[in-house]
């Protein structure tokens, strides 16, 4: 089965109508079309000369007067088919209300180990104990204890919506010097120019409207800090793509690209991350699978302009759509909870050196 790679947009038309039948303008946030190109199974860095050459150079910025004008509801070419049951706010607050029990001992082993961490915090450039950071959906503290191997915890922040999550970055001992405080990755409770690093780690995949989160993380930090955003990489292979985005949001490499870019960073890189026992391999998409970093070029708020938020948690919601949603997006991450000891039992059997 797994031969069968998606190879263009085309060939994700039968997906199309399969998730019609889950799907309504209530439930739904578009995203910029997937572009399928990333399925490459070598792990490098991908510089932004190499993915957007049609895009001007940034030395627009130098000119504050010219900005870009972007809404949520401007890109008319975004996919809209994909459900992505757990990628509204309140959905992913009650999600991990239950996943924080497990969190650290279920999920990281599969997905988010020491040392995928270690790879994915290097271009960070946390090489001074002085620096200022923010550490974005910061949620158990795991990718926060990698950063506090480097920085002194009392300059170091960990924010997450979920207080379940937080408590448990709370009791850690190494992050005892940290501030942990609640709040929105969209809606960052810093002032604009005020940090070094702005790092988010596996946050991504359950905003509303990610362009708003990165424009946040650009706000926030000061002429040349920089930010490193952690996260999904879509997968290629059909039976993984589905349940992924029936789950929740895996961005393309070129996704990210495209959302630094338009926040207005510059030295944009991509840095692919994965589980050894994968060997490689990112057809099944990654939940934690990059890593992806720009600069801050200028003092003050992103030249990008956007609408109104897309979800108001504070917003009624039907109770019944919303069970609907959060039980079909939990049965979806059941697979993403089997891969990796899926990818792991292939990487015990098949003899090194073959691929897998």
């Amino acid at each position: 089965m797994e031969a069968h790679l998606l190879s263009s947009s085309a060939s994700m038309e039968p997906l199309q109508s399969r998730y019609s039948m889950f799907t309504s303008p209530r439930c739904l946030l578009p995203l910029p079309p997937r572009s399928l190109s990333s399925s490459a199974d070598a792990f490098h860095s991908v510089t932004l000369s190499n993915c957007f050459r049609s895009i001007p150079s940034p030395g627009f910025r130098s000119k504050p007067e010219l900005r870009i004008r972007a809404t949520s509801s401007s890109s008319q070419s975004q996919q809209s088919f994909a459900p992505r049951f757990i990628q509204h706010k309140q959905e992913a607050f009650w999600f991990y209300r239950f996943l924080s029990i497990i969190y650290d001992h279920i999920i990281n082993p599969g997905h988010w180990t020491e040392d995928m961490r270690e790879n994915a915090l290097e271009p960070a450039d946390l090489n001074d104990p002085n620096l200022t950071v923010v550490d974005v959906g910061g949620g158990t503290g795991f990718c926060t204890q990698g950063i506090v191997k480097y920085v002194d915890p009392k300059n170091v922040t960990i924010l997450d919506q979920s207080p379940h999550q937080l408590a448990k970055a709370r009791a850690k001992e190494d992050l005892k010097g940290c501030t942990i405080m609640e709040g929105d990755a969209e809606d960052l409770p810093f002032p604009t120019d005020s940090v070094d690093r702005y790092v988010s780690a596996g946050s991504i995949e359950y905003w509303p409207d990610p362009q708003r989160g990165i424009k946040e993380a650009y706000r926030v930090l000061k002429k040349g800090g920089k930010a490193c955003l952690i996260g999904p990489v879509h997968p290629t292979f059909w039976l993984s793509s589905f349940f992924a985005d029936m789950w929740m949001l895996f961005p393309t490499e070129d996704e990210y690209m495209e959302w630094f870019t338009k926040a207005g960073f510059t030295d944009v890189k991509i840095k692919r991350i994965g589980p050894k026992w994968y060997r490689g391999v990112r057809r099944h998409g990654l939940i934690m699978g990059c890593s992806v970093t720009g600069v801050k070029p200028m003092w003050g708020d992103s030249p990008l302009q956007m609408g109104p938020k897309a979800e108001d948690v504070r917003g009624k919601v039907n109770p019944f759509v919303f069970m609907y949603r959060f039980v079909l997006g939990v049965i979806a991450s059941i697979y993403y909870v089997l891969v990796p000891i899926y990818m792991w039992l292939k990487d015990q059997i098949v003899p090194k050196g073959q691929p897998i």
